[in-house]
């Protein structure tokens, strides 16, 4: 795939301001290539279906993808769907702690400020009865 840059203005923006839109064209066997808003090229091989299907962290990804499924069918046989939907905002915190400790982001005080309403938020859900 060939990735090229157009610059295009846009009416609802100040004069000077321009966007970046990205035109595809179907380039045969030569990798993906890609240019930032800088200039500089990156080529990627092996892009495609065929290179999903040999990377072993999609099938890792799908393996985890199965497990968590089936745990979510678990728990929905023993508890309501209003009581236990919830507890998926529980993802939100956790990609956040990863985000700030795996990669190495900051975090925003008003970010952390919805982490709280979430974690009360589920507190005061896990205090109802489930059944």
């Amino acid at each position: 795939m060939l990735l090229q840059a157009n610059r295009r203005r846009f009416p609802p923006c100040r004069p000077r301001t321009t966007a970046v839109v990205a035109s595809w064209e179907s380039a045969r066997g030569e990798g993906a290539h890609v240019w930032d808003v800088d200039g500089n090229e990156y080529i990627e091989y092996g892009s495609g279906l065929r290179a999903a299907v040999a990377e072993p962290y999609v099938w890792i990804g799908l393996a985890v993808f199965g497990i968590s499924a089936v745990v979510w069918l678990l728990v929905l046989s023993q508890a309501s769907l209003s009581f236990a939907y919830p507890f998926a905002a529980l993802t939100y915190v956790l990609i956040l702690l990863f985000d700030m400790f795996v990669l190495d982001e900051t975090v925003p005080p008003l970010r952390w400020g919805g982490v709280g309403f979430i974690a009360i938020g589920i507190f005061l859900i896990s205090r109802t009865p489930h059944a």
